[in-house]
């Protein structure tokens, strides 16, 4: 019984609060792809599940027609996060850099942004909220860093400026 303490005690150190668990299906609804078409661009992204319970977040980028990035974002009703000082996902990627973007409402204009690399194994990644930076249409705001007191949009986004094929295997998404 002890035993099985830790190992409770230990999984739930890993996420205090999950925004979405991907082992159901029902979790992608909350989601939509937006690629550089809003701008003209050719990128094409899709997300599906997985029987194996986990989203597949995958496409192709394309440079051509001045674009370049895919991206999957959620909005939700704004969630107080004070008490997280971390993003964690869990995830299997494919090598490549992606960047993790967060929101304070579903309606602010810029978002605060961290880049990740993925190792192409299953993996959890950590962010400190501290990390991320403020952005507008991937120009640097002279404002302060994320404050991590509210989120209400998070969005996963490829855009390595070259043509690409990408793949992320999605487990989870929550703060620590």
């Amino acid at each position: 019984m002890k035993y099985c303490f830790i190992v409770l005690a230990f999984f739930s150190m890993n996420i205090g609060m999950s925004l979405y668990n991907f082992e159901n299906k029902s979790a992608l609804s909350d989601w939509m792809i937006e690629d550089d078409t809003v701008m003209g661009g050719r990128s094409n992204g899709h997300l599906s599940f997985s029987e194996e319970g986990y989203a597949i977040f995958e496409g192709e980028v394309s440079l051509e027609n001045n674009g370049g990035f895919s991206s999957m974002q959620a909005d939700f009703a704004t969630k107080e996060v004070a008490e997280y000082s971390k993003v964690i996902i869990k995830l299997k990627g494919d090598g490549k850099t992606y960047n993790f973007r967060v929101k304070e409402t579903a309606d602010q204009r810029h978002s605060y942004t961290k880049e990740f690399k993925t190792s192409g194994d299953w993996e959890t990644i950590e962010i400190s909220l501290e990390e991320f930076n403020p952005t507008y249409r991937g120009e640097t705001l002279d404002i302060p860093n994320y404050s991590g007191k509210t989120l209400g949009h998070v969005r996963i986004l490829i855009g390595n400026k070259r043509n690409e094929s990408f793949q992320l295997f999605i487990k989870e998404i929550g703060l620590k």
